[in-house]
């Protein structure tokens, strides 16, 4: 499964499980290295969700095993439970508290005595610049405020794993930067962090491994750049001359060995054609076109986004809402 289980703080084996009639995980393999951020990507229904209840301990699979920090998700879920954190997209808040009083009855859940759930609802507070707000009730708090709170309730004991089950759904922008600067600062710290996102540019963003899941199982995994290397970019090149279009598609065409048909724009003089990313460089492309007899006046390589990646491996498009389990 790619890393030895030395490395990895979460490891996932065969996990199954069905709810009725719906097989939300179906033999999903998963291994997590430590001190990373790794993103589980995929549609609606795919078992995201479904993957990080299991972790949690808070869905017992119906085959399979899975382990987080060397325990048993099963058997030992209480150690499980000490050394992991988790926040979801309904934040677990009093409105009518404040947000230090939330943090405070977080601490003594966590069995910390008093004076140590004070101290550190205080740290806490101070260190993602909540502190000015500390004394306001959360209701009066914006969403992002509310969802930095939730985040940093989930690390009164400083947790081996954090899971993020979409931790910035129906944030603004402004408020989605804050929480991944949080993030950013967790994993600095020796914090391994698995997200569940349904917003591509958060796993660009942030996961330096990334597995998209479908139908229940992975069916790709790596970092973002080896993802969209597998499906490979594209060469734009634009010519002065539209009668140059064939000779430049015959340049490229042996240049990119990929015997995937170039598209041919006559109107704009465009020429783009599908290459893998592993041996191009642009002098080589000009070069190319220069022996050919073209006369470019515009050259680019286009890497793939992890949207068209995500639409190559799935077939479906990303979604604004996330519903499934």
């Amino acid at each position: 499964m790619g890393q030895h289980a030395g490395d990895a703080v979460v490891v996932a084996e065969g996990l199954r499980k069905r709810f009725g009639e719906t097989q939300a995980l179906d033999g999903l393999d998963l291994t997590v290295p430590t001190g990373t951020v790794y993103g589980l990507l995929g549609p609606n229904g795919a078992g995201k969700s479904t993957s990080v209840r299991v972790f949690a301990t808070l869905t017992k699979p119906d085959e399979g095993r899975a382990t987080v920090a060397g325990h048993d998700v099963v058997r030992e879920a209480p150690a499980v439970r000490r050394r992991i954190g988790l926040a979801g997209q309904h934040a677990a808040l009093d409105e009518d508290l404040t947000g230090r009083e939330n943090l405070r009855i977080f601490g003594r859940l966590f069995h910390l005595s008093p004076a140590r759930a004070r101290a550190r609802a205080d740290e806490l507070l101070e260190r993602f610049s909540l502190a000015h707000a500390a004394d306001r009730l959360v209701k009066t708090y914006s969403g992002g405020m509310r969802r930095r709170l939730d985040l940093i309730s989930s690390l009164i004991v400083s947790p081996t794993v954090l899971f993020l089950d979409e931790p910035t759904t129906g944030l603004d922008p402004r408020s989605r930067n804050e929480i991944w600067d949080t993030v950013r600062e967790l994993v600095a710290q020796g914090t391994t962090v698995l997200l569940t996102t349904q917003y591509l540019d958060e796993a660009d963003q942030l996961a330096q491994h990334i597995a998209v899941i479908d139908t229940g199982k992975v069916i790709a995994s790596g970092t973002p750049d080896e993802l969209k290397a597998k499906i490979g970019g594209r060469i734009d090149v634009v010519v002065s001359d539209a009668t140059e279009l064939p000779d430049a598609a015959r340049a490229l065409g042996a240049l990119a060995g990929s015997g995937a048909a170039p598209d041919i724009d006559e109107d704009t003089k465009l020429l783009s054609v599908p290459v893998g990313l592993d041996s191009l460089a642009l002098p080589e492309i000009v070069r190319q076109l220069d022996q050919a007899g073209v006369k470019a006046l515009d050259v680019g390589i286009r890497r793939p986004t992890l949207d068209e990646v995500f639409l190559t491996l799935t077939g479906k498009p990303t979604t604004t809402e996330e519903t499934a389990r």
